[in-house]
């Protein structure tokens, strides 16, 4: 690994949060994996739009900082928890995209089923509940979702998003902050329109083609409506979210269960003895 092209890099995502507006005075903060020990992290106090390959840390897993000039930024454990959870990543960006973050305050759920890209790269969006930033209660909120999603919303506060490169950790907040830019509009203008089922799992079926997973696409979700968030309902209440500002989507008919036992049987009868009665009631109506 080359570490000055990898700290480029990390300033360059900076510069580019920066000129997005997604890191306002010294807002934000992104790290990167360098093994399973040491985490290379953005410092405290810096506007990550001027930032430097000299100013960057070097922090361990349990947030001590090993190298640096700098001081590392006071999020890190934010960062920690999701890389324990998620070997699988190795970068974290976290930043307050205003429209994301618009929802974020406001706590309105995210809809889903209404743009392709967003369902093949995001799907269902999860908030968390609200918990002061940079102790480990506010890290840990991110636990129920982290291994379900790549981004997630902090409640009344801003995004974090995650992925195997540094450029793969920011796309994700910046597909999420566009779309929630385009919801917005979409309301100003009327409503929006969601998708049908059938629409739906062709878009799903297309993530999976892709190699993209989709908690929709697990078993346990297999009676559930695809396009009502349930994902992560049950986390709802706890968080104070509510969906006041968007219409809940049309119900969308989950896939059909299995009769139970008997049940054609049951079906059977019933249409026997309704043609038997609509027969009597025709004969009596000819005497």
């Amino acid at each position: 690994m080359n570490m000055h092209h990898l700290k480029e890099e990390i300033c360059d995502i900076g510069r580019r949060i920066y000129a997005k507006g997604f890191a306002a005075g010294n807002d934000g903060n992104i790290s990167f994996r360098l093994n399973e020990k040491e985490v290379l992290c953005t410092p405290t106090m810096i506007c990550k739009g001027f930032m430097k390959p000299a100013d960057l840390c070097i922090v361990d897993m349990e947030a001590n900082q090993v190298a640096g000039v700098k001081k590392r930024t006071s999020e890190i454990r934010l960062h920690l928890a999701i890389m324990k959870e998620r070997p699988d990543v190795k970068s974290v960006v976290h930043c307050h995209p205003p429209h994301a973050t618009a929802f974020a305050v406001a706590r309105e759920p995210i809809p889903q089923c209404v743009l392709p890209e967003v369902e093949v790269f995001l799907g269902d969006v999860p908030i968390t509940k609200y918990e002061t930033p940079g102790g480990q209660e506010f890290a840990d909120t991110i636990l129920p979702f982290v291994k379900k999603s790549n981004v997630i919303i902090l409640a009344n506060h801003g995004t974090v998003s995650f992925g195997e490169t540094v450029e793969k950790a920011y796309w994700w907040t910046e597909i999420l902050d566009a779309y929630c830019r385009i919801l917005m509009l979409a309301r100003d203008l009327g409503k929006i329109n969601y998708f049908t089922e059938e629409k739906t799992r062709e878009l799903l079926d297309l993530k999976q083609k892709w190699g993209f997973t989709d908690p929709r696409l697990e078993p346990e979700m297999k009676n559930c409506d695809i396009c009502a968030n349930d994902v992560f309902r049950d986390s709802w209440q706890g968080a104070g979210i509510e969906r006041k500002a968007f219409e809940a989507p049309p119900a969308m008919r989950p896939q059909a269960a299995k009769p139970a036992s008997g049940g054609g049987d049951q079906e059977m009868l019933i249409k026997t003895i309704t043609e038997r009665v609509m027969a009597a009631l025709a004969q009596g109506a000819n005497s």
